[in-house]
């Protein structure tokens, strides 16, 4: 009986580690990348929520420069900012600056779907720079 259990566990273990991890991939850059099992990466599901949020609570101003807002993709809109203003643009997106409410005005965003948000538009105003 001893042996059976020892043969089973060293089958499982075998199998176990060859089976291909799905979840994960190396970039080019070697970093790994996490794969969903659509194929979607990780950065692009981020990037679709920050799309969706845009859309819903930032587009209205920063798509027309309504209130003298930045565009987005308009990198000379954005210049001048400190080097640490991609924490200071999540921060305001969140809590609101100047003529910008909070959250763009719908209080019912998460944190985290703000941020993607301000991912998103720093990726697409700056599509060259290195992302976290």
């Amino acid at each position: 009986m001893r042996w059976i259990t020892v043969i089973l566990l060293g089958a499982l273990l075998g199998v176990s580690a060859c089976s291909p991890r799905d979840d994960s991939a190396a970039s080019a850059d070697g970093e790994d990348v996490v794969v969903t099992k659509s194929g979607e990466t990780w950065r692009e599901g981020r990037l679709m929520l920050g799309r969706q949020t845009y859309e819903i609570a930032c587009a209205s101003c920063h798509d027309t420069g309504k209130l003298d807002a930045p565009l987005i993709g308009n990198p000379k809109d954005w210049s001048g900012r400190s080097e640490l203003w991609g924490a200071v643009l999540v921060e305001h997106a969140k809590t609101g600056y100047l003529e910008m409410p909070g959250k763009g005005g719908h209080e019912d965003l998460s944190e985290d779907a703000v941020e993607a948000a301000t991912e998103y538009m720093l990726n697409v105003t700056f599509p060259e720079m290195p992302r976290d």
